[in-house]
């Protein structure tokens, strides 16, 4: 089994969501569940078999495996995993063909934040578990298949978009995206550079007016509240750079809006 059928109308219920340990008693597991969905999200290197389908496992991989399939490990020594074991209603809502194992990509640290979330909650606030898996569902639908991911883009350079792309609204300086990214100032440059054609600098200032343009022809927020939210607090300044970069004033973008 390569694919899956996932429908995402309900929420689904949260069986059981834990950390996994595997490996120390044996080097190999064969199990499968007769109701229930598996989550599992990884951090070491394994084997796994689907129904006789062979997938490799790695770090920053996720596995969606439906009720009633067997599954078969094999482990490189001690090994532990995230995982929630769900039902998921199969009848109602959009479906989508989702890969069984596929790399997470940027979206590793969301997800692991999403799931750990959802571990932590499903004791006593199950319907916060239940919100938490649901997200992580939709954005596990949807990721990016790696043949349609930019061709040759390095993973710190993936780590720097995802990074400025949740951070727009606060201070951005190149040292803290390229921390977040884990590699040096100047390697990031060079990286993001050969990737974008832009530097980060400049890119960051696209994306906050492209958000900005939005906010203020789309919303009734108010000028000061757009720019907070865009990370130039500065009337002036937010004034200028919309002039600058967008070539009209923000009050003529939101007239519009607020007509």
């Amino acid at each position: 089994m390569r694919h899956t059928r996932l429908h995402l109308g309900e929420p689904p219920v949260v069986a059981q969501a834990g950390v996994g340990v595997h490996g120390v008693a044996s080097p190999t597991d064969v199990f499968r569940l007769p109701e229930l969905w598996q989550l599992h999200l990884y951090a070491y290197d394994a084997e796994l078999v689907v129904d006789g389908t062979p997938h490799i496992v790695r770090p920053g991989r996720v596995s969606l495996v439906p009720p009633d399939t067997t599954v078969h490990f094999r482990y490189r020594g001690r090994s532990e995993h995230l995982y929630a074991h769900l039902r998921i209603p199969a009848t109602t809502g959009p479906a989508r063909t989702v890969p069984v194992v596929q790399d997470t990509g940027p979206e590793l640290p969301l997800l692991t934040a999403l799931v750990r979330q959802a571990v932590t909650a499903a004791p006593r606030e199950p319907e916060r578990a239940r919100a938490e898996i649901r997200t992580a569902l939709w954005r596990i639908a949807h990721l990016a298949p790696a043949a349609q991911r930019r061709p040759g883009t390095h993973p710190a350079v993936s780590a720097a978009l995802a990074h400025i792309e949740a951070h727009l609204a606060g201070p951005l300086t190149v040292p803290d995206v390229a921390r977040a990214a884990g590699v040096s100032h100047n390697h990031l440059t060079r990286l993001f550079r050969a990737a974008t054609g832009d530097t980060v600098v400049t890119h960051i200032r696209r994306r906050r007016l492209d958000r900005a343009r939005h906010l203020l022809h789309a919303t009734t927020l108010s000028i000061p509240a757009v720019a907070a939210s865009v990370g130039i607090p500065d009337l002036q300044a937010f004034n200028k750079a919309c002039r600058r970069e967008l070539g009209v004033s923000p009050r003529a973008l939101h007239a519009d809006a607020t007509a």
